[in-house]
C-alpha cells in the first residue's frame, strides 16, 4: 500500500496533523515509539497542570483564613496527586487514539526511521517493515537538553538528577530539591514543589529568571515566590553535581546548594538525530529541521511541525504548523505567523504573554509605548486576591495606535491572553478596541481598564 500522507511522530504536531489529513479524506500512517499524546500529553502541558491545579487548591486552603475559611487539619497527599495526574493522562491518550481511529489514521506504535525515496515516494522503516508514502510530516518533537556538566550523567544514572519526566512521576517528594533552571518549565515544578512543602532552591545563568518574559513582571513573580520560601541564585553557572549537593559559581565564588533530588531544567533540543533525515538531505541548522512559513522543508512533499524545528517550541505552536502543513499539501494556501504567539508560565499567579514585551520591541528599533496597570483595577481580581500584587503591561505602536504585546501576572492570565493576541494578529486600533465590551465581573477587564488609561 501506498499512503497518501505518513507522520513521524505522535505527539502535538504530529496526532493532529494525522487526524486533520485523515479528515480529509487522506490514506494517513503515523508513528510514534513512546507514548501517543508524545511529550505534552505524557510528560509536561498536561501532567503538569493536573499537578499544579492540586497545588493550587491547597495553597488556596492554607491561607483561607483571608476567606474565612479554617485550614485546621489540612494536608496533601502527593502520591494521591501523581495517581491523579496519570488518571487524566491515560484518559487524553485514550481519546487521542480514538481521535485517529475514528479519522481512518493507521498508528503504528513503534520507533520509525526514513529510509530514502523510490518512484513511488519516501520509504519509512517500522517494526521490521517498509512504508511507503507519497508526502512526510516529520513530527518528531524534542528532548531535555543535557550539558556537560561534571556528575551530570552520574546523577541522572542513580536518580538524583531528574529531568520533567521523572519530576512529574516521583510518590516520595523531596524534603530539598534544587532546580536548574530558572525557564517555564523549571518555575513550575518548583511551585509545585514549594506548594507542598519542599525547600527549593533555583540556580540560572542568567540574571534573571522567566526567559524573555517582561522583566518587570518577572521581578514580581520573584518576589512572590521568595516570600514562599523559594531561594533564586541569579547569574550562577552550575560546575559540578556531587552527592547529594549542586556546586555552582556566583560572584566569583564557588557555593553548595544541597539537595535531596535536582531537577534539570535548562531547555530541550530539537530530535532530530536517528530518523533518517541524511537519507533525503533534509536541511537541518543548529539541529533543528529548517522550514519555510508554509511548513515545508528544502524536499518537495517533506515537511516538518512542531519542537523539531525549533522555531517555537510549544504545543500551541506545533498544533498550528500542523495545520499550516495539512492544509498546504491539500493545496489550500496557508502561512505559519509567529508574531502574536501566547506563552504562559503556569505558576502561581500565572504569567501570561503574547507578541513583544517592551525590551524585545525596542531591541528591534520599534517606535512603542507602554501602559502598565495594577491588577487591582480589576474588581474580580481584588475579590478573588487577597494582597494580590499582580500587573498588566501593554506595548503599543507609537505610530499606528495598535497593540504589538501584552503580559498579564494574574491568575486567569492564561485564560484571556488569546484577546490580546487576536488585537495583534488583526491590527486592532486603541480606538477600536475601546469598543469591544468585556464581560463583567472578570479579570479580562483589566485589559479594557488598561486601555483607557491611554
Amino acid at each position: 500500500m501506498i499512503y497518501d500522507f505518513m507522520v513521524i511522530g505522535g505527539g502535538p504536531a504530529g496526532y493532529l496533523a494525522a487526524e486533520r489529513a485523515g479528515h480529509a479524506g487522506l490514506n494517513v500512517i503515523c508513528f510514534e515509539k513512546n507514548s501517543v499524546g508524545g511529550v505534552c500529553l505524557n510528560e509536561g502541558c498536561i501532567p503538569t497542570k493536573t499537578m499544579l491545579y492540586s497545588a493550587k487548591l491547597y495553597d488556596g486552603a492554607a491561607h483561607g483564613e483571608k476567606y474565612g475559611i479554617s485550614s485546621t487539619g489540612l494536608a496533601i497527599d502527593h502520591s494521591k496527586v501523581i495517581a491523579r495526574k496519570n488518571k487524566v493522562v491515560k484518559t487524553l491518550v485514550s481519546g487521542v487514539k480514538a481521535a485517529l481511529k475514528s479519522n481512518n489514521v493507521t498508528l503504528v506504535e513503534a520507533e520509525a526511521e526514513i529510509t530514502g525515496k523510490t518512484g513511488q515516494g519516501y520509504t519509512v522503516s517500522a517494526n521490521g517493515s517498509i512504508y511507503t508514502g507519497k508526502r512526510i510530516l516529520i513530527a518528531t518533537g524534542s528532548s531535555p537538553a543535557i550539558p556537560p556538566i561534571p556528575g551530570l550523567s552520574e546523577g541522572i544514572e542513580s536518580g538524583f538528577v531528574m529531568t520533567n519526566r521523572e519530576a512529574l512521576s516521583i510518590t516520595e517528594p523531596p524534603e530539598k530539591l534544587v532546580v536548574i533552571g530558572g525557564g517555564v518549565i523549571g518555575l513550575e515544578m518548583a511551585s509545585y514543589y514549594n506548594s507542598i512543602g519542599a525547600d527549593v532552591t533555583v540556580i540560572e545563568m542568567l540574571d534573571h529568571i522567566g526567559g524573555e518574559n517582561d522583566i518587570d513582571l518577572i521581578k514580581i513573580l520573584q518576589r512572590n515566590y521568595e516570600k514562599k520560601g523559594i531561594k533564586f541564585h541569579l547569574s550562577s553557572k552550575v560546575t559540578e553535581i556531587g552527592k547529594g549537593e549542586v556546586l555552582f559559581e556566583k560572584d566569583g565564588q564557588v557555593q553548595k546548594a544541597f539537595a535531596d533530588k535536582v531537577l534539570l531544567s535548562i531547555g530541550r533540543r530539537p530530535n532530530t538525530s536517528g530518523i533518517g533525515l541524511e537519507k533525503i538531505n533534509v536541511l537541518t541548522e543548529r539541529g533543528a529541521i529548517v522550514t519555510d512559513d508554509r511548513m515545508k522543508t528544502n524536499q518537495p512533499e517533506v515537511y516538518a511541525a512542531g519542537d523539531v524545528n525549533g522555531r517555537s517550541m510549544l504545543a500551541h505552536t506545533a498544533y498550528r504548523e500542523a495545520e499550516v502543513a495539512v492544509n498546504n499539501m491539500l493545496g489550500k494556501r496557508d502561512i505559519m505567523r509567529y508574531n502574536a504567539i501566547p506563552s504562559v508560565i503556569y505558576t502561581n499567579p500565572e504569567l501570561a504573554s503574547v507578541g513583544e514585551t517592551e525590551s524585545t520591541a525596542r531591541s528591534k528599533g520599534m517606535d512603542i509605548e507602554t501602559i502598565k496597570l495594577s491588577m487591582r483595577f480589576s474588581g474580580r481580581y481584588l475579590a478573588e486576591n487577597e494582597g494580590g500584587d499582580g500587573i498588566v503591561k501593554l506595548v503599543l505602536d507609537k505610530e499606528r495606535k495598535t497593540i504589538i504585546g501584552a503580559q498579564v501576572l494574574a491568575n486567569y492570565s492564561s485564560e484571556f491572553i488569546v484577546a490580546c493576541g487576536t488585537f495583534i494578529e488583526h491590527g486592532l486600533t486603541i480606538d477600536e478596541i475601546k469598543k469591544i465590551v468585556f464581560p463583567h465581573p472578570t479579570v479580562s477587564e483589566i485589559i479594557r481598564e488598561a486601555i483607557f488609561q491611554y
